[in-house]
């Protein structure tokens, strides 16, 4: 009873609309009345129960059926119009199903494409810019060079970020090549040069100049440069530039014009490509080290910079001076040869070349011009043809600021102005006196004072004892300077005063400038770059 009390329940019309419409699909009233029977156990199953009339109800429901289908399917070819109506509905909806089901699958591919792109993008740098993303699909570096030289292995951009202790979106930041864009990795500002006009400096910002400090040290400090080339060198300097050529008859001075900027960013990417790093790591790291040339600009109250021409090395970044001692290296090579091939000996400081001959070589003075520019040219610089300057026997000459005449040496007129500036101060006071180009006179004496002592210990001495007791009668506002040093690529407190500046006594007193706040580093990269 249990279980048929069960079965009623299951099977029991819940409301009327589900009675009407179980007798509209049962085929007829008789039908289900008869089911109803059966479940209510009127209508027994056994062997006693009168089959005839449930056979001729069920066969009743059945034909009803068929005769209610074939009159559906008349009334569909007699309207041909309703059909195509059904038709068309029918396919509207499994059109929009489907169509929600592609926006689903579409969605859900969005999603999973967008994940992946952002651990793609957390790993890798697939866009660095318009015009130097081409090879950063390329990550096969030659191990085995890069091995051999002692340079650190780097396959990829993530082993870049890794070894710089930075995240690789980081790095895309720091090495992105924006046309425009609000942020700028340099600051920028301009210098006097000695012999007019003025230079720009463009000073990294500091989370750039981490990374170039690292390249300089990790890998730069481990390259080979041609023993001819004495700039930014450890152990070398303006005096080791100066004393191959000291007691020569023949002093021949060159210039290579505008030097940094010839150095684009396609031979700076070839020099780290050379080393045996990747396409990628290559493009990276000569995107790290290069900048293009900026123009600020002002938009509805927003300061905007936009980048015009190649990009080139900067004056100013860390990593600059060491690039072109690598890339030099062949130009250093063959002019090295020349020069011995015509009896003369050749040093170069940054873009200061110097030739010197005694004798049957002196004789070759045209003939080595002529070629020297040629093997200039094809290495990709040019000389400047107005700074050119032979001095032959009987002349001063010098060499990057040194007279080679005997022994190296200071300019004897700067030097007796010097003395001269060093004993005012003493008796009338600091007051409306300047040295050199301006700035802290205290602080542009001591720099003068080393670079005498660089040159000649013994003069050096005395008036570096001399300053300081200046100094400690007037104060020195701001402690000494370090020393930077990058494995063989040094910055050094010695090598600061490239060429002996010019010299200024003003015998009224005047009132003190008020100095920028640029007078230090600008003093700094005074003595840096030479002209």
């Amino acid at each position: 009873m249990a279980e048929n009390a069960t079965s009623s329940e299951e099977t029991r019309p819940k409301n009327r609309q589900e009675l009407y419409e179980r007798i509209r699909s049962g085929g007829s009233r008789e039908e289900v009345i008869l089911k109803d029977m059966i479940r209510l156990g009127f209508w027994p199953k056994n062997e006693n129960a009168p089959s005839v009339p449930e056979q001729i109800i069920t066969r009743e429901a059945e034909l009803g059926r068929e005769i209610r289908a074939l009159l559906t399917e008349q009334r569909r070819v007699e309207d041909p119009e309703a059909v195509l109506k059904e038709m068309r509905k029918q396919r509207m909806a499994e059109s929009r199903k489907k169509r929600e089901e592609t926006k689903q699958r579409r969605e859900l591919e969005r999603k999973e494409n967008a994940e992946r792109w952002k651990q793609r993008k957390e790993k890798e740098i697939i866009y660095a810019g318009q015009g130097v993303s081409e090879g950063l699909n390329q990550t096969e570096s030659d191990t085995q060079r890069l091995t051999q030289k002692g340079l650190p292995v780097l396959t990829d951009t993530a082993s870049l970020a890794n070894a710089l202790g930075i995240s690789v979106n980081e790095l895309r930041f720091l090495s992105f090549c924006r046309t425009v864009s609000k942020h700028n990795h340099y600051r920028r500002f301009y210098i006097a040069k000695k012999t007019g006009g003025k230079r720009l400096i463009s000073a990294p910002m500091p989370r750039l100049k981490k990374a170039q400090y690292w390249i300089l040290q990790h890998i730069f400090s481990k390259t080979d440069c041609h023993e001819a080339a004495h700039g930014f060198l450890l152990q070398r300097s303006i005096v080791s530039n100066a004393l191959p050529h000291v007691g020569a008859e023949v002093v021949i001075n060159m210039d290579l014009k505008d030097f940094f900027p010839t150095i684009t960013y396609p031979r700076v990417k070839g020099v780290f490509f050379k080393m045996g790093y990747s396409e990628a790591v290559a493009t990276i790291l000569a995107l790290l080290c290069t900048e293009s040339e900026v123009e600020q600009a002002e938009l509805d109250g927003e300061t905007w910079y936009v980048c015009s021409g190649d990009r080139f090395l900067p004056q100013g970044a860390p990593t600059s001076p060491s690039i072109t001692n690598v890339l030099c290296h062949r130009l250093d090579r063959r002019l090295q040869g020349l020069a011995q091939k015509l009896g003369f000996t050749y040093t170069r400081y940054a873009d200061d070349l110097t030739f010197s001959a005694s004798g049957d070589g002196t004789k070759n003075v045209n003939k080595l011009k002529s070629l020297v520019y040629q093997i200039v040219q094809s290495e990709g610089f040019h000389v400047h043809p107005e700074k050119d300057k032979v001095m032959r026997k009987g002349a001063k000459k010098e060499v990057t600021g040194i007279v080679v005449n005997e022994k190296p040496n200071v300019d004897r007129a700067t030097l007796h102005k010097f003395r001269a500036l060093l004993h005012k101060i003493e008796k009338e006071g600091i007051a409306g006196k300047t040295w050199g180009k301006g700035g802290d006179l205290l602080s542009a004496i001591e720099g003068y004072a080393n670079y005498v002592a660089m040159v000649d210990a013994g003069k050096g001495k005395t008036f570096q004892d001399k300053v300081k007791k200046l100094q400690t009668m007037y104060g020195l506002s701001k402690p000494a300077r370090k020393s930077y040093t990058k494995g063989k690529y040094s910055i050094q407190q010695s090598e600061q005063a490239v060429k002996q500046p010019t010299v200024s006594v003003n015998s009224k007193p005047e009132e003190k400038k008020e100095e920028s706040k640029e007078s230090g580093l600008k003093s700094l990269l005074n003595k840096f770059w030479k002209k």
